[in-house]
């Protein structure tokens, strides 16, 4: 008789885990389907960009109209940030399931407070966002948040494997929270640290951690840095010597590179999200890799 139960239990779970792996999820950015991919084993997982491309600016391809139009759900960081192209695909795409306001249409900026919200009308200049900052998957606070957001939409679209999202979440929080103690207290000793910062890329972790923005290379939000904004910083960056000048894998360093040559100050090269196909493949490991740098530039 337990036999029995027991081939079951195992049938049962087969089953659950055979109804998980036909769920297909198109993400916007790497950040979402790195964890996506923790939170649904087995799914099949698509992110639209990459960590060496800025997620403002793709083009529309066939490839990705045919990735959205098989999606049973999409997830994107939302605040405007793929104002530029997602609409596009959708209409192209034509999948009912992943329309804005269907339960397969998920923009996680609705789920959280965003931060920097300027008045100033979405491409007037080209990167602000009234929504605020929509790069906030580099707020560990934040994505504690938003992992369990995630979590519900998959048990609403895919009932049958409800029981296989709660363990991965819950998997997923325990080993979040792990991680959160070590950050934590990274953060403490770079608390009130200067930086100089290319952009907003990494609002949301500096003030995480409490560092300080002392001046942007960018002479005015979304208008690239020009060698006479960035000549005008040197001063300040000599007399409060910042920790490290932050730009990010997809961006124009010249202006940073060339600040860091006449004032002494670290450039830092960072990755802005997850690089699926490289070693800091998911959320955790880019939180432990640039808690680590900038702990090393200190």
């Amino acid at each position: 008789m337990l036999r029995m139960v027991s081939k079951l239990l195992a049938f049962s779970l087969l089953a659950l885990v055979n109804t998980a792996q036909a769920i297909t999820i198109f993400t916007c950015e790497p950040e979402w389907a790195a964890l996506s991919m923790e939170l649904a084993p087995g799914a099949k997982v698509f992110s639209a960009t990459h960590v060496y491309q800025d997620p403002h600016y793709i083009e529309a391809r066939p490839s990705l109209i045919s990735k959205i139009a098989k999606a049973d759900l999409v997830i994107c960081s939302g605040a405007g940030l793929e104002s530029g192209w997602l609409p596009a695909l959708q209409k192209r795409a034509a999948n009912r399931k992943v329309v804005n306001g269907a339960d397969g249409m998920l923009y996680l900026s609705q789920f959280i407070k965003t931060i920097e919200k300027h008045k100033t009308k979405f491409f007037s200049t080209e990167h602000v966002h009234p929504a605020g900052n929509p790069h906030f998957h580099l707020d560990p606070d934040r994505v504690s948040k938003l992992a369990p957001v995630i979590s519900q939409r998959l048990q609403i679209i895919d009932s049958g494997s409800r029981l296989i999202y709660q363990q991965a979440l819950a998997k997923w929080q325990k080993n979040w929270q792990q991680s959160l103690q070590q950050w934590q207290q990274q953060a403490a000793q770079l608390k009130g640290q200067p930086v100089v910062v290319q952009h907003t890329s990494f609002s949301y972790l500096i003030n995480w951690i409490g560092m300080d923005a002392i001046a942007d290379l960018e002479p005015e939000p979304g208008v690239p840095p020009t060698m006479a904004h960035a000549q005008s910083l040197i001063a300040d960056a000599r007399q409060e010597q910042p920790v490290a000048i932050l730009t990010n894998w997809y961006q124009n360093d010249r202006a940073a590179r060339w600040m860091s040559d006449k004032t002494g100050v670290k450039h830092l090269n960072l990755p802005a999200t997850v690089d699926l196909k490289g070693d800091i493949n998911n959320l955790q490991r880019l939180f432990d890799h640039l808690l680590a740098q900038l702990q090393e530039a200190q």
